[in-house]
């Protein structure tokens, strides 16, 4: 799934693809938000992680979990 995240006092927000489940994202950017972590951590398709400073989190957008494509189809 798509997750956006906005910085404060940044122009461009982070993009990144993620295998997590929306709940599991939800819960990460919840804790780092109440105080209980002051990095919200999140991990991409590929292994790396973003750490993002709680604190200087703006916004956080969480898109629709990304269909299998199947077939030859151009991209």
């Amino acid at each position: 799934m798509e997750i956006k995240i906005g910085v404060q006092h940044t122009p461009r927000e982070i993009v990144l693809e993620s295998g997590q489940s929306a709940e599991e994202v939800e819960t990460s950017i919840a804790e780092a938000l109440a105080g209980t972590g002051k990095l919200l951590t999140l991990v991409d398709e590929h292994g790396r992680k973003i750490l993002v400073p709680a604190d200087r989190v703006a916004y956080v957008e969480i898109g629709q979990p990304a269909q299998r494509r199947v077939g030859f189809g151009a991209l």
